[in-house]
């Protein structure tokens, strides 16, 4: 869901991808990637099972410059607002997890 094809760095929501920073030769950036994708992959099927379109509002995976997977949230600011009156509406009435 967030991109795995040849452009999935720069695919999304206008988030800089993996070719924006510097590399450190020998550092295994694709692993913690590959966690992020799979974290920011499952936000984002929870994005869509709430109603929110990806063209909206989504997760993307990176990386940190310590090759550590890192998720982006990225979105539109109606849709992001939205979002947050979801999740306060959850937390004010006790349903949501810790």
């Amino acid at each position: 869901m967030t991109g795995a094809g040849e452009e999935w760095p720069s695919e999304g929501l206008g988030v800089v991808g993996a070719d924006s920073g510097l590399w450190v030769s020998g550092v295994d950036y694709l692993a913690g990637w590959r966690d992020a994708r799979k974290a920011a992959d499952r936000l984002n099927r929870a994005l869509l099972g709430a109603g929110l379109c990806l063209s909206d509002v989504r997760a993307v995976a990176s990386t940190d410059e310590s090759a550590r997977g890192v998720v982006r949230f990225a979105g539109r600011p109606d849709t992001v607002d939205r979002l947050a009156r979801l999740l306060e509406s959850i937390a004010d009435g006790g349903g949501g997890a810790p």
